[in-house]
């Protein structure tokens, strides 16, 4: 595997791939990686010949200063998954190689970033459009892969790819659990045990909203009135949102007549924990038990 931190190598890197008929497989990610992140990377893996990971935090799309401050970084850890997934090169850059100067150019998220995450993280969805466009300007990938846990910013990148006529191929992975449900997320290395105990209330909530849509329920009032209901009471939990939107707009629905999205986002503690789920109508989709990708 080669470890790459700055953009002419990683460059010349794909270009010899590409001469050599190469399908260039790309996974991003911020670091900290686990069991969700090896997902993506086998999947990769699976349909490509040459596969890049990058591993970057970029503070563009942190709207605290202590979340990018805390957030988990285990480089030494990474190259390790990295190679043992048989990755072809981990690109590694510093925040001076990805951004030599303050940027003077931005991509700013319309509609498909005014709810959910979009409304409690003003500037997020600008920051992660704006290096995910520069990283795939840098790599030029055939086919990049993103985990379905972050629902909002795959339908973002969607967007960006169908909007400024990028020749990718975006690929959606499942979103990869612990047995009792919880999505794993490297932010989840911040919880201590008591919260971890209380982490899959999130889940079980979205569960709620599932098996509410399963049975029928076409209003989204009283499927979303449930979900938050089912989120225990506890000074160690604060649901920020629990919404059922339109999965390709990310857009509140008014009524529930095909596949809805519940998202929800809750933090367990210090630590922001998001999380959805796919609700079907009857006869649509997948049963409403359990999740466990």
């Amino acid at each position: 595997m080669d470890v790459i931190d700055a953009v002419a190598p990683l460059r010349d890197r794909v270009a010899a791939a590409r001469r050599a008929s190469r399908r260039v497989g790309f996974v991003p990610t911020m670091g900290a990686l686990h069991l969700g992140h090896a997902r993506l990377i086998e999947r990769a893996r699976r349909e490509c010949d040459c596969v890049v990971v990058s591993i970057f935090v970029n503070p563009l799309q942190f709207d605290r200063p202590e979340d990018l401050r805390h957030y988990p970084r285990t480089l030494p850890a990474d190259f390790e998954m990295c190679a043992r997934l048989g990755v072809d090169v981990a690109f590694a850059p510093g925040t001076a190689e990805m951004y030599p100067a303050d940027p003077s150019c931005t991509i700013q998220v319309g509609r498909v970033a005014s709810h959910l995450c979009g409304r409690h993280r003003p500037g997020h969805f600008a920051g992660v459009a704006t290096v995910v466009m520069k990283l795939f300007q840098i790599v030029q990938p055939d086919r990049a892969y993103f985990g379905e846990k972050d629902a909002q910013q795959l339908a973002v990148i969607r967007h960006l790819v169908r909007d400024f006529n990028v020749p990718v191929q975006v690929e959606a992975v499942a979103t990869v659990r612990e047995p009792d449900g919880l999505a794993l997320s490297s932010r989840n290395q911040r919880l201590n045990a008591e919260e971890r105990r209380l982490a899959p209330a999130l889940y079980r909530a979205l569960c709620e909203a599932r098996r509410s849509v399963a049975e029928g329920t076409t209003d989204p009032e009283p499927v979303r009135r449930a979900a938050v209901a089912a989120v225990p009471r506890h000074e160690g939990l604060r649901l920020e949102y629990l919404e059922l939107v339109e999965p390709d707009t990310m857009q509140p629905v008014e009524s529930i007549d095909g596949p809805v999205l519940a998202a929800g986002a809750l933090w367990v503690g210090s630590t922001r924990l998001i999380d959805n789920l796919t609700c079907d109508p009857p006869g649509t989709g997948a049963p409403a038990g359990p999740v466990r990708e």
